[in-house]
């Protein structure tokens, strides 16, 4: 079976290191306040503990937000902003604790890293395909498929096959005039709702997609086919924006139990590329992230077969 060839989205290595630092540093404040307070010099009193652990709660969130978008400068901004918190307490300390030495050292820590972070974020906000406005979180994948493609451009145009292969999706209505209905799940078991409409449908070139006001997310997306160089089949790049309900946060919580969508996209695309060019999706029972689809009736059948 031909290879996967993927586009990723770059990442600045600053702003994950940052990530990083940020989850590992409030991790540490709300497990030990107290030894914390101690080594920025501050009384290591109940007030100061609370103060430390709700700092850590910061970083946390930081972290999470930065890891899921480390593109995203508000982000990175928003670790600045807790910078100058960090400052303000520690110039308090300054003033007046005994433990001045200590303090000093921690500020002179906390200035380095702010400058850091200020310079992560202005990296982020000079990149020239990082949004203005809005909250989208923005995937793009690209696989090449050994089947000719009229054969993919059909498949894939026929919404209602799509649950057969992205196993975020439960059930996809088309209802003819450009407009069909989704349900996908949700966190926790739940589901999400939305309809869409048509926005481009040019045969076997262009699939072009929104979803309608009211819909449980907002997204929108595409999907371009073009002939592969060396008659290797069909290039598909899927390109999918949507905004999650609990924001960046949210997305994040999801990245860090396996549900991030880059890694949905490439699991959806290696399975169409099973389907089509093989007619079936191996079934795998095991819990590794590439495993295969689930066909939707028995599951001790060993594959599932095309239909179109």
């Amino acid at each position: 079976m031909e290879s996967l060839h993927y586009e990723d989205r770059y990442a600045d290595p600053l702003a994950l290191g940052l990530g990083w630092f940020s989850l590992a540093l409030g991790v540490t404040e709300v497990v030990a306040p107290r030894a914390i307070a101690r080594l920025s010099g501050l009384r290591p009193d109940d007030s100061t503990e609370s103060l430390v652990r709700t700092f850590g709660f910061r970083e946390i969130g930081n972290g999470i937000a930065i890891l899921a978008q480390p593109d995203r400068a508000q982000w990175l901004w928003s670790r600045v902003a807790g910078d100058a918190l960090d400052l303000s307490a520690l110039g308090r300390a300054l003033a007046s604790s005994e433990e001045r030495g200590r303090a000093a050292a921690a500020t002179a820590a906390v200035v380095g890293v702010a400058v850091l972070d200020i310079i992560a974020a202005q990296r982020a906000g000079r990149r020239p395909d990082n949004p203005v406005a809005g909250r989208g979180v923005r995937v793009e994948q690209v696989v090449t498929i050994n089947k000719p493609i009229e054969e993919v451009y059909a498949f894939w145009r026929n919404f209602e096959n799509l649950p057969r292969f992205m196993q975020h999706l439960e059930e996809v209505r088309d209802h003819g005039n450009g407009r069909s209905s989704w349900q996908a799940k949700g966190p926790a078991g739940t589901s999400v709702r939305w309809d869409a409409e048509l926005v481009q449908d040019i045969e076997h070139q262009w699939i072009a997609w929104q979803s309608l006001p009211g819909a449980d997310v907002v997204n929108r997306g595409s999907v371009r086919f073009t002939r592969a160089p060396g008659a290797r089949g069909t290039e598909l790049r899927v390109q999918l924006e949507y905004e999650p309900p609990a924001g960046a946060i949210g997305r994040g919580i999801a990245w860090l139990f396996g549900e991030e969508p880059d890694q949905q996209i490439r699991d959806d695309l290696r399975r169409f590329k099973q389907l089509l060019e093989t007619g079936v999706i191996p079934v795998s029972d095991g819990p590794a992230l590439w495993r295969a689809a689930q066909p939707r009736g028995d599951r001790r059948s060993a594959a599932t077969e095309v239909r179109r």
